[in-house]
């Protein structure tokens, strides 16, 4: 069951007025606009290399050099995002506004950071390590998503608001 505007409970909204003018004001807001599809990007492209390699057996140092630049992405996307949250809501991480996607962020960074660990210390095979990626590609569109619902329901809230 699907609740309209109409039928939904009453939420707080996401920003006070002070941290929608702090949000609107920062540079780091325009930065995580545009690393957030530029890494959504990579992601795919690099999705489809992985899926590439475990279906044919091929382009393993293509996937692995996909994931390596995925996980650069997200390592920026996180400090910058830590830095705008600072900006906005006051503290790095965890603010009430963001908790749930800050904790799917760092269960996304262990499993992105435990591939780079094993790959530089070789305890996984090809296969392995892709399907760990898999995983953190996994929880990384979960995370995606949660922040792509937000940012929907606070310009629904503008909207009615306005």
């Amino acid at each position: 069951m699907t609740a309209t505007a109409e039928h939904a409970p009453a939420q707080a909204a996401l920003y006070t007025p002070e941290q929608r003018a702090r949000r609107d004001g920062t540079v780091w807001t325009l930065v995580q606009g545009v690393l957030a599809p530029a890494q959504f990007l990579v992601f795919l492209v690099s999705l489809a290399l992985v899926l590439t390699y475990l279906v044919t057996d091929t382009g393993y140092l293509a996937a692995t050099i996909s994931i390596l630049v995925k996980t650069g992405f997200l390592y920026a996307i996180m400090v910058t995002g830590a830095i705008w949250e600072k900006v906005v809501f006051g503290q790095y991480l965890f603010a009430p506004a963001f908790f749930w996607e800050d904790v799917v962020s760092f269960v996304v960074i262990a499993l992105h950071t435990a591939y780079v660990v094993a790959l530089l210390a070789g305890s996984m095979t090809p296969a392995g390590l892709m399907w760990l990626a898999l995983a953190a590609y996994a929880l990384y569109a979960l995370n995606a998503f949660q922040f792509l619902w937000k940012l929907r329901a606070a310009r629904l809230q503008a909207e009615a608001s306005a």
